[in-house]
């Protein structure tokens, strides 16, 4: 009974870690997950994965690092319960319409936001137009619960091209 108990536990567990942030503890191939989801990556796009256990602010971490043929991407990832507590990555601006997606106004941006930090309010989201090179994008901030975001968005396909995320303890 208590390896069928410890079975189903562990089975509901990767189930969680693929799913986003877990509520428990994560493994290698759940952190994977998490970062994978969290960065709107196909798993079949990342390569030169890289995972280690390591340590950030006293927290017990997997590092978790990938690329794509359109970006590198860092993730740390809480092993006790799969909270993402360091993030950065940038999209290359050339690949933006070819990744696709619609366009959005700023309202359409800050939800975008909010949406991708489970908790935070649509309210809690600083963002402003800026122009590089003539383009239009949106950059903006978010502190979360210990967390601080920075971020731009291309208003012509609503894509997070840059994201970092730091720990703020």
């Amino acid at each position: 009974m208590k390896k069928l108990v410890l079975t189903i536990a562990c089975a509901l567990s990767l189930v969680l870690a693929g799913c986003g942030e877990a509520e428990g503890p994560v493994n290698t191939d759940g952190a994977l997950a998490i970062a994978l989801k969290n960065a709107d990556v196909p798993k079949d796009e990342a390569y030169n994965i890289k995972i280690k256990q390591d340590g950030e602010n006293g927290i017990p971490i997997y590092k978790v690092e990938f690329e794509t043929s359109y970006g590198d991407y860092d993730f740390e990832i809480a092993t006790a319960d799969g909270r993402i507590v360091g993030a950065d990555y940038e999209v290359k601006e050339e690949w933006l319409s070819r990744l696709g997606g619609k366009p959005v106004d700023i309202q359409q941006a800050k939800r975008l936001v909010q949406q991708k930090v489970e908790g935070s309010s649509a309210d809690n989201v600083r963002i402003w137009e800026e122009r590089d090179d003539g383009r239009l994008r949106y950059e903006g901030e978010l502190f979360y619960n210990g967390m601080k975001y920075e971020f731009e968005i291309d208003p012509q396909t609503g894509r997070i091209f840059d994201w970092n995320a730091d720990l703020r303890k």
